[in-house]
């Protein structure tokens, strides 16, 4: 099928080049090179290699090997099959580029994906809002009723910041929590209640009697607000 210059001679050609190519060449140049044969020889000599393998030989080896006419159709055709091979690589070349720059852009959306599942409110300023609160519960705990108010003040002040993260706007609280849609906000009654003695402790003062059982009641109804909201850990 040698010349045949139909398609099927070609194709017929390409799979006897390949298989010369796999099957006797590949397995000859390495027993040339590991002294499996001596240089030069058409037939295996079982001798140790003593003498540096030139080019040179493996070249002679190869036509030596070759079906008849393969090794010089091979030769004509050299250049195409370097421009193929260049063609073929380049092609494999920038399938990797693609392949590496897709996954460092998956990587990077999983990154802000799961930065942006943990960005809740808390994490906006985890360490000012946290002390915050650390404060207030240590004021709870205190055996002063002057302790006690200052805390309801300041649970009242960080729920007043936390409607306007949300973003509900109003002149007052009581606006601003008027505007509240309870499927929304659940604890909206808790933040009522809360709202409700703070502005009893701070309007009325000493004349508001606040025991530690009530003043820690509130605490605690501050702290279901900011716990659905993630204001707190």
């Amino acid at each position: 099928m040698e010349g045949d210059p139909s398609f099927t001679g070609g194709v017929t050609w390409g799979i006897r080049l390949l298989t010369d190519i796999v099957f006797r060449w590949i397995p000859g140049t390495v027993q040339v090179m590991s002294g499996a044969v001596e240089s030069g020889s058409p037939a295996p000599v079982m001798q140790p290699l003593t003498q540096p393998v030139t080019a040179t030989d493996v070249v002679h080896f190869l036509q030596t090997a070759a079906a008849p006419g393969a090794y010089e159709a091979l030769y004509r055709n050299w250049g195409i099959l370097v421009a193929l091979s260049i063609i073929v690589s380049l092609l494999l070349a920038a399938t990797i580029i693609y392949c590496f720059v897709r996954i460092i852009q998956v990587r990077h959306t999983e990154r802000i994906r799961f930065a942006a599942a943990g960005h809740t409110i808390v994490a906006k300023d985890v360490s000012k809002t946290q002390l915050r609160w650390n404060h207030i519960i240590e004021q709870i705990v205190s055996e002063e009723e002057k302790h006690w108010r200052l805390a309801i003040l300041e649970a009242d002040i960080m729920l007043n910041e936390l409607l306007d993260v949300l973003g509900y706007r109003g002149e007052t609280m009581a606006d601003k929590m008027k505007t509240v849609v309870k499927g929304d906000f659940r604890s909206i009654d808790q933040a009522w209640e809360a709202h409700r003695v703070r502005n009893q402790v701070a309007h009325q003062g000493s004349m508001h009697q606040l025991s530690a059982r009530e003043a820690r009641r509130v605490i605690a109804l501050y702290e279901q607000i900011f716990k659905e909201f993630k204001f707190i850990a």
